[in-house]
């Protein structure tokens, strides 16, 4: 009798969450160490750098052009200066300087041009995160764009029609044309027509 592939192993399993905890305690770590913070959406990325509490935002240097950032005090070596792993709309883009409980932060907000696309790092000088692990935030349909929504909105009805048995929108196209020229031409046979 032949052996069964039942899968991994118990201790395949154990073997393979204890990597996956190392690496994310490794990846943590190397974020941690970061002068920043970040966070990102599929569509965007947010980059928050603490400054001096006395800082005002005249003495910031921060520039933000469609492939490299620039953060840091006029007068003193930049908290961040790269190149960002991706293009982003640099006219989109925004910073603020806000109060926090401890100090000061500078918020930067960076629009993303490829919205399909998880960034490793905000540099690429940055440690890289692993994004096959990223689990999106469950989004909406009236999240997306108009585009899109109808596009995602017709798949969705092409996905139901196709489990009835029944035609897609764009099945349903061909045949709502073929039936008026039907009607417009009734001299004409149509018995042995195909859609193709």
């Amino acid at each position: 009798m032949a052996d069964i592939d039942e899968g991994p192993s118990r201790e395949e399993i154990a073997r393979r969450e204890q990597e996956e905890k190392e690496r994310k305690a490794k990846e943590d770590a190397e974020q941690a160490k970061l002068p920043y913070k970040w966070t990102q959406t599929i569509r965007d990325a947010d980059v928050t750098v603490p400054v001096p509490a006395t800082v005002k935002g005249k003495d910031l240097d921060i520039v933000l052009t469609k492939t490299k950032i620039k953060v840091g005090v006029k007068g003193q070596e930049p908290i961040i200066d790269g190149e960002f792993p991706h293009p982003i709309h640099p006219d989109e883009s925004t910073w603020t300087l806000e109060t926090t409980p401890t100090g000061k932060e500078v918020s930067i907000h960076l629009d993303k041009v490829n919205k399909m696309e998880w960034w490793p790092h905000i540099v690429t000088t940055a440690p890289k995160i692993d994004v096959t692990k990223i689990v999106p935030e469950t989004s909406s349909l009236s999240d997306l764009d108009g585009e899109t929504r109808a596009m995602v909105e017709k798949m969705m009805y092409d996905q139901r029609q196709k489990e009835m048995g029944k035609p897609t929108s764009d099945e349903q196209r061909k045949m709502d044309i073929l039936k008026k020229f039907q009607e417009q031409h009734p001299e004409m046979d149509f018995s042995n027509a195909k859609i193709g």
